[in-house]
């Protein structure tokens, strides 16, 4: 399959041969076993954190790194009881602690080596995390695994020990010192060359690696999109909502944004479009750091910052707009348009980073619109063509409820979890081959082993 897009980079995410598969399941099985010595199949999952400027502590990445057998304590997370999420490391066990070997006995990689880093960007403030992938832990434990959520709370360092996936570039240059991007480049390269398989979002994604040198082609893969189409269903819609999201003119065209609230975002060019629709209302959903710049920026013009909103509170927002807006150049994917889609939603979006993926130049005008990044007049044709037009928003609202309806959490869970960590392992042997067959061929000149001599 190739993945080109405008740019003259082309990459190809499925050139090397896959696994045998007289290994890709036995050796995908990592064991975690419990005081009852019970086995079964463990995945370690570190969840990303915000950006932390204090010191390092030895918190269960960076020792999980160094140990082959470490006891966690574990406890069930707020919210989710499909999350189990270690809090601390003790030296002895009781109930409420399990031993957990990260490695098959018969494997001599590090630990590190097992981790899945499962949020895009390891910059990225995830203020939805156990919503955006309690499914992706649910089919895990549906398929037998013992899933462990691992918290660092001290950011970025410890993350990129445990992580098998990492982030883009794109948020570099945004959310650090200038003088920072050409180091963390260098970090970012020397992570990836050490990973035996990189995951990533979408093909722009993957395109801006191999430009970087971070990584080789055939070591990419795309990770299947997936989205909760039962939590993001339009069945959700909400007059009461509505008329919150509207600031009580529930008659009004609403056009609303969901996401983080950051600089990154380019939410300050919804404020010249919003200028230009003057009939419409909009609502942000979502909260971050510059939020109180972006409601100064609103003040006196008909918009509802509601904060972070959760569960059917979230469903409903999604389902109770008109359009929903992206503006942002920095997606790796875009999960929100996703969820968006899902709730039956038409999408104006930024045609940047992982949004064509989402709505490619085919479906463009089917199941969304993109406007040229930065482009205000582009961004309002595009708005006010289905904020006016009632029946044309309904059935490309419909269209893209139908096209996500093709992204199963499932298929893409069991995607990472049967085939693409056995590309990793293949990889890793292939490696491991590489550079242990000359040491083996040097041993065996310099120590030959003699004849054994029948008696």
């Amino acid at each position: 399959m190739n993945l080109s897009s405008s740019s003259s980079l082309s990459i190809n995410l499925s050139v090397t041969p896959p696994p045998p598969s007289s290994f890709l399941l036995s050796t995908t099985t990592n064991t975690c076993s419990s005081s009852s010595a019970t086995t079964t199949r463990c995945s370690f999952v570190t969840a990303p954190v915000s950006l932390g400027l204090s010191s390092p502590r030895r918190l269960p990445i960076s020792l999980v790194r160094k140990q082959t057998k470490t006891f966690f304590r574990v406890s069930s997370s707020s919210g989710s009881s499909d999350m189990t999420i270690i809090t601390r490391v003790k030296a002895e066990g009781d109930e409420s602690e399990i031993e957990a070997p990260l490695l098959d006995p018969e494997s001599y990689s590090k630990p590190r080596r097992i981790a899945l880093f499962v949020e895009p960007s390891p910059f990225a403030y995830v203020s939805g995390y156990k919503n955006r992938f309690q499914n992706f832990i649910r089919y895990l434990r549906e398929m037998g695994d013992e899933v462990i959520v691992v918290t660092t709370h001290e950011g970025v360092p410890e993350e990129f020990y445990g992580a098998k996936v990492i982030g883009s570039r794109r948020y570099i240059p945004r959310y650090t010192f200038s003088w920072l991007v050409q180091p963390m480049w260098s970090v970012i390269r020397f992570l990836h060359r050490a990973a035996d398989l990189t995951l990533v979002p979408s093909a722009a994604i993957g395109k801006d690696l191999i430009a970087a040198g971070a990584t080789a082609a055939n070591q990419l893969r795309l990770w299947n999109k997936g989205v909760d189409s039962e939590s993001f269903n339009p069945r959700f819609r909400s007059q009461e909502m509505r008329i919150k999201l509207s600031n009580g003119e529930p008659e009004k065209p609403l056009v609303i944004h969901v996401g983080r609230i950051g600089v990154e975002k380019s939410l300050e060019l919804l404020k010249s479009v919003m200028d230009k629709l003057p009939e419409a209302r909009i609502a942000f959903i979502g909260d971050g750091p510059y939020r109180e710049d972006l409601e100064k920026l609103f003040t006196e013009m008909p918009a509802v910052f509601t904060g972070m909103l959760q569960g059917e509170e979230l469903s409903q927002a999604y389902a109770s707009g008109d359009v929903f807006v992206m503006p942002s150049e920095s997606e790796t994917l875009g999960l929100v348009v996703l969820e968006a889609m899902a709730s039956g939603l038409p999408v104006v979006a930024a045609r940047a980073g992982g949004i064509p993926d989402i709505i490619p130049e085919d479906q463009e005008g089917k199941t969304g619109f993109l406007f040229s990044p930065g482009d205000v007049e582009d961004c309002v044709t595009k708005l006010r063509s289905l904020l006016h037009d009632s029946e044309t928003r309904e059935i490309i609202g419909k269209a893209a409820r139908e096209e996500t309806e093709k992204y199963d959490w499932r298929a893409a869970t069991t995607k990472i979890r049967n085939e693409q960590y056995g590309a990793a392992i293949w990889f890793w042997r292939k490696k491991k081959a590489q550079v242990l067959g000359p040491l083996n061929w040097l041993v065996k000149r310099l120590f030959p082993v003699p004849p054994q001599v029948n008696a």
